[in-house]
């Protein structure tokens, strides 16, 4: 890979305390901030739709990535089919991606009260006022959204696809 994608990439891709700053930066600057979490472990025409849209909320897209652990943990062995390395590098090509951290735990209420984003956006399949970290961000000042999902596209339903045809 060219050494400056690789930079980059790698440039957006941050630790909570390194993300805390730019965040601060930011604000300062008076950039509108969005964040969005997911495992995004084969991406596909539906992630990209998604996450274009919540890009369109505002200036800067965050986007916490469960890493290895968390996705096992919540969708079972066998996942994630692509590392978090590399489910952080594709994240980090989109032009409208600003920033990607790692979470381990099972939800990012962590980030979210850390980060406390501007926006956050989760999947239509969410009720506002069960997303996890709506209420810190709603009492900071924030909104919560929603994104309908492409209809027909999902990382499991693909995966069950090949398996199919494999078999």
């Amino acid at each position: 890979m060219n050494h400056d994608i690789e930079k980059k990439l790698l440039d957006k891709i941050s630790d909570l305390q390194k993300l805390k700053a730019t965040v601060i930066a930011w604000k300062s600057e008076g950039k509108k901030i969005v964040f969005t979490n997911g495992v995004f472990d084969l991406l596909h025409i539906g992630h990209i739709t998604y996450l274009a849209k919540a890009a369109e909320l505002g200036e800067k897209l965050i986007i916490g990535l469960n890493s290895d652990n968390s996705v096992r943990r919540i969708k079972g062995e066998g996942r994630p089919i692509n590392d978090e390395n590399s489910r952080a590098a594709l994240l980090a090509a989109l032009f409208f991606v600003d920033a990607i951290v790692l979470f381990g735990e099972d939800t990012p209420l962590n980030l979210i009260t850390e980060l406390l984003p501007d926006v956050l956006v989760k999947g239509a399949d969410y009720a506002v006022e069960n997303i996890v970290g709506g209420k810190e961000v709603i009492a900071n000042g924030g909104d919560v959204k929603t994104i309908d999902f492409v209809e027909g596209y999902s990382s499991t339903s693909i995966i069950q696809k090949i398996r199919n045809q494999v078999s």
